[in-house]
This record gives structure tokens, sequence and C-alpha cells, in this order.
């Protein structure tokens, strides 16, 4: 190597050359973010008035915006140009308060707040001490909403006693929640049953009804369980399309009966199709005797479970072995945020802990500390608590409940609408803010003429815009689904969306062209 140069105008020109790219130069954050804003401030005034679904074919973007990266630098103004000229337009507006499918992505303004500092300060807490801060709001965060919805303090971090041996961590999505409970589930079933390491893997069993989420059937895959032992169990309207903790039982008995083992159950607490609640203390109790583990999928409709009246739906909690939702459905807070909770910390990080040389430390080696990456398939993490403290701590757990009382009361309104109309019927009782409804058979209408009726109406529904609906098949049946729940949506928006609905059955009972 060469030896440095002394020359001090070599450093200064050195220095010049390095002052004249600062990402992080504080006016140009200020003046960025002041135009980010702006633009966000500009979106949600003008988001009702935008197409809900684009106009735009596969591809259309490549054909908008250069192919190659640039060399060169471009002021900041460039990109936010495109940004509006050619992304916006093609952009799906979960945001708009005329979009009524899947499930909603609330939103608020202190949720905005929180995910922007936390990307500012742009944290990777992986250990406490990696971030103190962020580890303890997470914590804090996850007590905060256990309480909220009521939970023993059995899964909580911290109980009025001290350290609890439950707690919780923030994932990205139900998927991950599923996936590293059934990895700690698997493992302890190969302990119980006497497997020699992963050998006896193929005779574990695991168990959830059809109207279960289809990430816990990839999770299954996912986690090592052999596609043959993944238990798919029919429901029917005798349930309301709710797991019959009768059969899981006998299924579980007919597994042990042929030497195989029982190792998960999955409950669901508003099935995606239908909104169907499991019945969480029943299913726990059939689970007991086979010692296997029971997790909860409350993903959209836990949210709701922290109002009184909708509280019961999580009975029988405690004796269930790990719970999730994610708030970023239904409780104020953006993506990507899913909480879980388990009762015994220990059986999850026994699965997933990772002690490398370079991240150990004294306050992880005392044991007083819980690091997060133990809970979680990867090693970093964001500060997702932040953003879920600041909703918490902003609006309080009134305006919360008001926010959930107000989307059931209006998916209730659409209810007693869709009833009142002679033309269609509610195909599954409502639970929460989905109501799922079709136009019914008339006449000598077959089922395959309702459901061509039915998905014509979804597909003028959508081209207008002005709305926009999803479908699911229950009990063989196509329907719609009507999910209110959009932060933005006022009572005027679902009784629009209803008048569209009768306008366009209208004119398909007409015989009228779509155009």
């Amino acid at each position: 190597m060469g030896s440095l140069d002394s020359n001090p105008a070599s450093f200064d020109a050195f220095a010049a050359d390095a002052e004249g790219f600062q990402p992080l130069n504080a006016d140009d954050v200020r003046s960025y973010l002041h135009k980010s804003v702006d633009f966000i401030y500009d979106y949600y005034k003008s988001v009702e008035s935008m197409p809900v679904l684009p106009g735009v074919e596969p591809g259309y973007l490549s054909r908008l915006l250069q192919s190659a990266p640039p060399n060169a630098s471009a002021p900041f103004d460039i990109a936010m140009k495109e940004l509006r000229e050619a992304v916006v337009p093609g952009m799906t507006h979960w945001a708009s308060p005329n979009f009524f499918a899947f499930f909603p992505a609330t939103n608020s303004a202190a949720a905005i707040a929180g995910e922007l500092i936390a990307s500012a300060m742009n944290t990777v807490g992986f250990t406490w001490q990696a971030n103190p801060a962020a580890t303890e709001m997470e914590v804090l965060a996850l007590d905060w909403l256990a309480q909220l919805l009521r939970l023993p303090g059995s899964f909580m971090n911290r109980t009025s006693a001290g350290r609890g041996t439950g707690g919780g961590v923030i994932l990205g999505t139900t998927s991950e929640a599923m996936l590293v409970t059934l990895v700690a589930a698997r493992d302890a079933a190969l302990r119980r049953s006497g497997s020699n390491g992963v050998a006896g893997i193929t005779r574990l069993t695991v168990y959830a009804a059809d109207q279960t989420h289809s990430t816990f059937f990839k999770a299954c895959r996912l986690a090592g369980f052999d596609p043959a032992n993944i238990r798919s169990i029919p429901t029917g309207p005798e349930t309301d399309y709710a797991l019959d903790p009768a059969k899981l039982l006998e299924v579980m008995q007919a597994d042990v009966d042929a030497g195989l083992v029982p190792t998960y159950i999955c409950a669901t607490v508003g099935t995606t199709s239908s909104n169907a609640v499991d019945p969480v203390g029943d299913v726990a109790d059939a689970a007991a005797p086979f010692k296997a583990w029971v997790h909860v999928d409350a993903a959209y409709a836990g949210s709701a479970c922290i109002c009184p009246e909708f509280r019961h739906h999580l009975n029988g909690v405690e004796r269930v072995d790990s719970i999730s939702m994610s708030p970023h459905k239904w409780l104020m807070t953006c993506l990507d945020c899913t909480c879980l909770w388990v009762r015994d910390t220990h059986r999850l990080t026994g699965s997933l802990e990772t002690n490398p040389e370079y991240l150990k430390n004294d306050a992880s080696d005392s044991g007083t500390v819980t690091d997060l990456k133990d809970m979680q398939v990867g090693v970093g993490r964001r500060f997702r608590g932040l953003k879920l403290w600041m909703v918490m701590r902003t609006y309080g757990a009134t305006r919360l409940q008001e926010h959930i009382r107000s989307d059931v009361a209006m998916a209730k309104m659409f209810e007693e609408s869709v009833r009142a109309d002679d033309r269609f019927e509610v195909v599954v009782p409502r639970n929460f803010a989905l109501v799922c409804f079709r136009i019914k058979p008339h006449a000598a209408m077959s089922e395959e003429a309702t459901e061509a009726a039915n998905r014509e109406l979804m597909e003028r529904l959508n081209r207008t815009g002005k709305a926009y609906l999803a479908h699911t098949v229950v009990g063989g049946k196509f329907v719609l689904r009507f999910a209110v729940g959009s932060s933005l949506q006022e009572e005027r928006h679902v009784r629009s969306a209803w008048e569209l609905i009768r306008k366009k059955t209208t004119e398909i009972m007409s015989g009228e062209v779509s155009v």
C-alpha cells in the first residue's frame, strides 16, 4: 500500500467531494419529508374520488418508467412527479372509503407518524442491547394490547407480580405467527413422543377447519409436516361454518389409534371467507388429552375483542398455547403489525434461539431480558412497537372501541338493507363487519346461473371504480363479501355502495348490456 498523502490540499479536495453526497443532510430530510407529507395530505383528500381499482394492464409501469437505473442524480421533485403520474394511477386504493373487498387495511395519523419516526431512526433491535427502547416499547405495547383484550396474565411479559412466563412479539404477518408456533409445537411433540431427532416427524398431525386461511396449510409444509398429515376438517351451515369440536376430537382419536401424534390445532376467530368463529374453549378442551398445541388466529376479528360485547369470542383463551391478531387489519395501525402472544416463551425460544458469539452480551446472558430475535424466523427486526404504542397512546381504548362499533353498525345497516330486498339473500349470519350476500336464485334459476349472475354483478360493480368487492365460496355457493372498515368510511359510503349494487342488479335482471 502507498503512504497517505500528507498534502492538506488533497484532504480538502476529498472532504469537498464527500460533502457532495450527503443522503441524510438534515435540510434535505426536512425538504423531502415536507413534500412527502404534502403528497400524503393531497392523497387522503382526493382518494375518495379516485377509481378504487385501476384501469391498467399488466406491464403498464415498465412502459412509463425507464428500464435501467439512472447514473446521474436527479432532483427529488422528479421522483415525486413520476410517483404522481405513473405509480398512483396503477394503485388499488385500499385507503379509499369505497373499498369493501377482502378485510380492511386500516391506518391512522398516529400510526403513520410512528412508522415515519421508526423508519427515520432505522434501528435493528434483534437483542435488548441492540436497542433497549425498541425492545421494551414492543413489550409494553403488547402488554397494553393484551390488557385491552383481557388476555390472562400468563400471556403477558409483565404482570402485577413481576415478569411472567409468557410474552409476545410483533411479527409481519399471521403466516409468521403460525410458522413459528408450528415449529415450537413440532419440536415439543417430537420430544414428547421420544423421537430421535426429526425421525418421528412423519407421525405428527395438524388440524384446522376447512375455512382456515390458506396460509396455515402453507406454514405446515414449511415447518416440515407431511401434507398427508394435515387435516382439513369439513364445516357446514349447522355450525355456521365453524370448527366442530366433536369432529375434531373424533379425527384426533382416529389418528392416535393409527399410531400418529396430534401436534397442533389452529382455531380461527373470524375466518376470511365468512367470519366464522371457532369455539376456542371447546377446541382447547378437545386438544387437552393429546397435549396438542392450540393456536388461535384472530388476525381480523381479534381487534373487535377490545369491546366487551365481543370479548366472549375469546372465551377459553386461557387454555390455549398461543394467539395472534393483526392491528394492521382493523386497529388503525399500518402494515405490517401482527401481534403474537404465547403462554410460555421458552417453548418458542427453545426452537428459535440463536446465540452467535458476536451477539453475546451481559443483558442477554443475565436471563432478565427476552431477545426478540429468538421469537421469530429472522434476526433483524424493525421498530414496529412504536406505531402500535402511538396508536394506543394517542387514541385510547375508548376511541378505538368507538371505531370498531361504528364499523359494525354500518355493516349491520348494510345487512338489513340486503334482507329488505327480496332479490338478495344473506348467506351466513353476519359476524363483526362482514356481510356475505348474493343475488338469490329465482324462478327456475340453477346454481350455475345464480353464480353467473353474481359474478356479473361483482364485475359490473368493480368496473365502475365506485366500489370494490371481492367474493368467496361458502357451502358451494358463490357469494359476494362486503367488508366494512376502511379508515375513511362513513355511513354515506355504505349507502352509496348499496344503491350501486341495487342499480347494477336491476340492469342484470332486465338484460341490460354492461358498457
